[in-house]
C-alpha cells in the first residue's frame, strides 16, 4: 500500500500513563501503516515536563502556533500526591491550561454517536457541541473566608490612582468572600472562535448566560457576542443557513433537553465544564467524547476529552489486562489529519481520516469493544475486547473500508 503523503507537519504532543500506551499503539496500528507521517513530536510525559521545567509545554503551544494544528495525547496536573509519586521539583500547572492560555483558544466537545449506545434523552438524535470558554471566573477566583463582623468591598483603583468601589456585603458574623474577573479580549476571543467553529461544521450556535441576575458581568458577555455577531458574523451566518441566538441558562437547559441535537451551546468557563460532564454522561461516555481546542485565528489542537485512566495504568504494569476505550483518543488523531488535509489541500489524508472514524464505529457496532462500552450498550452477544485488540480490531475493519 502507498502511504498517504503529507506536506505540513502536525505537533504531536504525547502524554502518560495509559493514554501514553494507547498512543503507541494507535501509531503502529492506524495511522503509520497509512500515512507517511508528518509529525513535530513534543514529550508532555510528566517526567519529561519535570526534566524541561515545564519549557516543553511551552514549545508545544508555540509549536501549535506555527504549523496550526496538534493532536495531544491527555496528560496528568499533578497535585500532592503526583508531586511525591513523580519527586516533582513542583507541582506543575496544567497543560492543557498553559496551552490553551498561549492559543487564546476555546475549547468544543461533542459526543461521538454508535448505534447500541443510546442517549438518556431519547429524542437526542445529533451530537451537541458545548463550547467552553477557557479564561477566567471561579478557576481564577480570589477567596477570603471572612471571620466576623465588618464590611467587604470591590475596590477598583486606576493606574492614575483614582478609585472606584462596590460594597460586597456587610457581615454580620463570619462567612465567606469570592472575587471572579475576565478580560474583554479573552471574551472577545472566545465570541470570534464560537463563530468561526460554527461556520466551519455549518451549525447553529447558542450562546446562554444569567444575565438578568448579573447585569454587569454576564450582561458584558451577551453584549460582547452580540456586538461582534452584528459586526462580523450576521451575513455570513445567514450565507450558510444556520443562526445564532443568546438565551438564558436555565432557558437553555429546559431547550436542551426537548431538542434533537445538532447544535454548538457556548458556555462561559463553570457552566461549559459542568455541562459538558453532563452530556458525556448523557450520551454514553466521557471516553466518546471528541475535544478540540480552537483559536480566533485558526489554530486547532485535537485531543481526547478524558484523562490519563490511571487505574489502568497500574493495572497494565501489574502485567493484567485492560480493556481500555481509545475511541476519543482516535478520533484526536483522525480530526488533526483531517484538518492538516483541508489547510493543505490533501483529499486522500482526508479520506483516510474519514475512513478511521468510520472503521472504528462500525467495529463498535459490530459488536466489538472495551467493557465499559459492553455495560451499557443495547447490542447483544457483544465481544469484549482488551485494550490492544480492540485498536486491531479496528484495523481490520479499515483495511477491509480500503479495500
Amino acid at each position: 500500500m502507498i502511504k498517504i503523503k503529507m506536506k505540513t507537519p502536525l505537533v504531536e504532543m504525547d502524554g502518560d500513563e495509559m493514554t501514553r500506551i494507547l498512543w503507541k499503539i494507535i501509531k503502529d496500528e492506524l495511522i503509520l501503516p497509512f500515512v507517511d507521517l508528518k509529525s513535530e513530536y513534543y514529550d508532555l510525559g510528566l517526567e519529561n515536563r519535570n526534566k524541561t521545567d515545564d519549557k516543553v509545554t511551552y514549545d508545544s503551544a508555540y509549536a501549535t502556533q506555527k504549523y496550526g494544528v496538534a493532536v495531544k495525547c491527555a496528560t496528568i496536573t499533578p497535585n500532592a500526591a503526583r508531586v511525591e509519586e513523580y519527586d516533582l521539583k513542583e507541582m506543575w500547572k496544567s497543560p492543557n491550561g498553559t496551552i490553551r492560555a498561549i492559543l487564546d483558544g476555546t475549547v468544543f466537545r461533542a459526543p461521538i454517536i454508535v448505534k447500541g449506545i443510546e442517549p438518556c434523552v431519547k429524542n437526542w438524535k445529533s451530537p451537541i457541541t458545548i463550547a467552553r470558554h477557557a479564561y477566567g471566573d471561579v478557576y481564577k477566583a480570589s477567596e477570603m473566608k471572612i471571620p466576623g463582623p465588618g464590611k467587604v468591598e470591590l475596590v477598583y483603583t486606576a493606574e492614575d490612582g483614582s478609585t472606584e468601589s462596590v460594597l460586597v456585603h456587610k457581615f454580620d458574623s463570619a462567612g465567606i468572600v469570592q472575587g471572579m474577573h475576565n478580560v474583554k479580549s479573552s471574551i472577545e476571543s472566545f465570541a470570534r472562535s464560537c463563530f468561526n467553529y460554527a461556520l466551519d461544521t455549518r451549525q447553529t450556535l447558542w450562546f446562554a448566560t444569567k444575565d438578568t441576575i448579573s447585569k454587569k458581568y454576564d450582561h458584558t458577555f451577551k453584549d460582547i457576542f452580540n456586538d461582534i455577531y452584528e459586526a462580523e458574523y450576521k451575513d455570513r451566518f445567514t450565507k450558510a443557513g444556520i443562526e445564532y441566538f443568546y438565551t438564558l441558562i436555565d432557558d437553555a437547559v429546559a431547550r436542551v433537553m426537548k431538542s434533537e441535537g445538532g447544535f454548538i451551546w457556548a458556555c462561559k468557563n463553570y457552566d461549559g465544564d459542568v455541562m459538558s460532564d453532563m452530556l458525556s454522561s448523557a450520551f454514553g461516555s466521557l471516553a466518546m467524547m471528541t475535544s478540540v481546542l480552537v483559536s480566533p485565528s485558526g489554530v486547532y489542537e485535537y485531543e481526547a476529552a478524558h484523562g490519563t485512566v490511571q487505574r489502568h495504568y497500574y493495572k497494565h504494569l501489574n502485567g493484567e489486562e485492560t480493556s481500555t476505550n481509545s475511541v476519543a483518543t482516535i478520533f484526536a488523531w483522525s480530526g488533526a489529519l483531517r484538518k492538516r488535509g483541508e489547510l493543505d489541500n490533501i483529499p486522500e489524508l482526508i479520506e483516510f481520516a474519514d475512513n478511521l472514524e468510520k472503521a472504528t464505529i462500525g467495529t463498535i457496532e459490530s459488536g466489538k469493544m472495551t467493557k465499559d462500552l459492553a455495560l451499557i450498550t443495547t447490542l447483544e452477544d457483544v465481544a469484549v475486547l482488551n485494550s490492544e485488540d480492540f485498536i486491531k480490531e479496528i484495523r481490520n475493519t479499515l483495511e477491509e473500508r480500503l479495500g
